[in-house]
């Protein structure tokens, strides 16, 4: 009686696995199209960051800081930035900022979309709750799976399973902007005869904009926090070095490595939130 019985078995694994298998045979053409666009896609991002030149971008760092938070920010994320050149990681990180860039930019590009389609209708909420806990719980590595099994193995694969685990939050935080925005606003924009469209674009999403400015930030974090899990599938630049250090028990490669991937995050995640204070309307 302590044991759950064998009748009960739900073997609902087995028709997920049927269903990508389904996927891969008929729809084969459709996913390689998706493979090679996003792989165009990535290889110009990280083509055109390993072509910068390094001081040029340290500089850059040094300026976004300064301008966006304060002087010692961006002296500080200027030599941050240096000591992962100095580690000898500095292509890496470029390859690993491209996987970054491009899983964000397409979370941005479905995720809005959809946080707007959420705050315009219930049942579309209801229905994408439900669907974005499970994204958020889920345990990233089992995103690995379906990714192989659609695109490979490769850079492709990796900001796909980048892309889901990273995509909810800016669309949960989409959301709650457009339905934070004030109804006074909206019906005096009504008033004015501005179509639905106008108000979106010229009422709503500028009130909304430093909210989904967090989201944008979130999803950059998540998206960062995937880069060893990544390289498990061939994504290489900085996880992969960490992933290295692991199987061969170096500490050192380990500790520049995630060294490295520390020092981005915490550069991006200061700029981005910066940037969302920015549009923070004074009250």
């Amino acid at each position: 009686m302590n044991q759950f019985p064998d009748t009960f078995r739900i073997e609902l694994g087995k028709y997920v696995e049927i269903f990508v298998k389904y996927l891969t045979t008929n729809f084969g053409d459709f996913f390689d199209a998706i493979k090679e666009g996003i792989l165009w896609f990535l290889l110009k991002i990280e083509a055109f960051l390993q072509w910068l030149p390094w001081w040029f971008v340290i500089l850059a760092i040094f300026v976004a800081g300064w301008r966006i938070k304060k002087l010692s920010s961006g002296i500080c994320y200027a030599i941050m930035l240096f000591f992962v050149g100095a580690f000898g990681l500095w292509e890496l990180m470029m390859s690993t900022l491209a996987v970054v860039l491009t899983s964000v930019f397409i979370s941005l590009l479905v995720g809005i979309p959809i946080g707007i389609l959420m705050a315009y209708s219930k049942k579309i909420e209801t229905i994408m709750k439900p669907i974005l806990d499970g994204m958020q719980t889920m345990p990233s590595f089992v995103y690995l799976i379906p990714a192989i099994m659609l695109f490979g193995l490769g850079k492709v694969p990796g900001v796909f399973a980048t892309t889901i685990y990273a995509v909810p939050p800016v669309i949960r935080l989409t959301n709650l902007a457009i339905r934070s925005v004030s109804k006074e606003m909206v019906e005096a924009a009504h008033s004015f005869g501005s179509s639905p469209l106008q108000i979106l674009l010229k009422v709503e999403l500028p009130q909304a904009l430093p909210t989904i400015m967090t989201g944008v930030n979130q999803t950059t974090m998540m998206a960062m926090a995937m880069v060893v899990v990544a390289s498990m599938i061939g994504a290489k630049g900085l996880g992969g070095e960490v992933l290295i250090a692991i199987n061969r028990i170096d500490i050192a490669k380990g500790t520049e490595a995630g060294l490295a991937i520390v020092v981005i995050a915490i550069i991006i995640d200061r700029i981005t939130q910066g940037i969302a204070e920015r549009f923070k309307i004074p009250q």
